[in-house]
C-alpha cells in the first residue's frame, strides 16, 4: 500500500551536485526509518544514508560522509538526498527505502530507483 517514487537523478560532471527526492504515499502507520540505497554496475546494493522516523538521527556510508545529506519532510513524507562534490564512483541507481512499523511488525518498501551518472 505504501508507494515510493524517486526523482532528481541525471547526468552531472564530477564535482557537481544533485538533489534526489522520494515521495511516499499510502499513509504508512508509523515510519520507523527511511534510507537511500544505491547499486552501481556489477555491484551489490549498498546503504548510502539513513534517517530515523523521528528525524532525530542520521547515518552515512563512509564513502559519502561530508558530501551527502539526508533529510525528510515529516508532514509530506518526502525524503531527500542532497549530493555535493559528486564523484564518478557515485554512479549508480539510487533507491528509496521505507521501513513501516505496523501492529508490532516491520515492513520494507522500495522505490523503482533513479539513475545518477557522474562523468569525469
Amino acid at each position: 500500500q505504501v508507494h515510493l517514487v524517486e526523482s532528481g537523478g541525471g547526468l552531472v560532471q564530477a564535482g557537481g551536485s544533485l538533489r534526489l527526492a522520494c515521495v511516499a504515499s499510502g499513509r504508512p502507520h508509523m515510519v520507523k526509518a527511511m534510507a537511500w540505497y544505491r547499486q552501481g554496475p556489477g555491484k551489490e546494493r549498498e546503504l548510502v544514508a539513513t534517517i530515523t522516523g523521528d528525524n532525530r538521527s542520521t547515518s552515512y556510508n563512509d564513502s559519502v560522509k561530508g558530501r551527502f545529506t539526508i533529510s525528510r519532510d515529516y508532514d509530506d513524507n518526502t525524503l531527500f538526498l542532497q549530493m555535493n562534490n559528486l564523484k564518478p564512483e557515485d554512479t549508480a541507481v539510487y533507491f528509496c527505502n521505507l521501513k513501516e512499523a505496523m501492529w508490532g511488525d516491520v515492513y520494507d518498501y522500495w522505490g523503482q530507483g533513479t539513475q545518477v551518472t557522474v562523468s569525469s
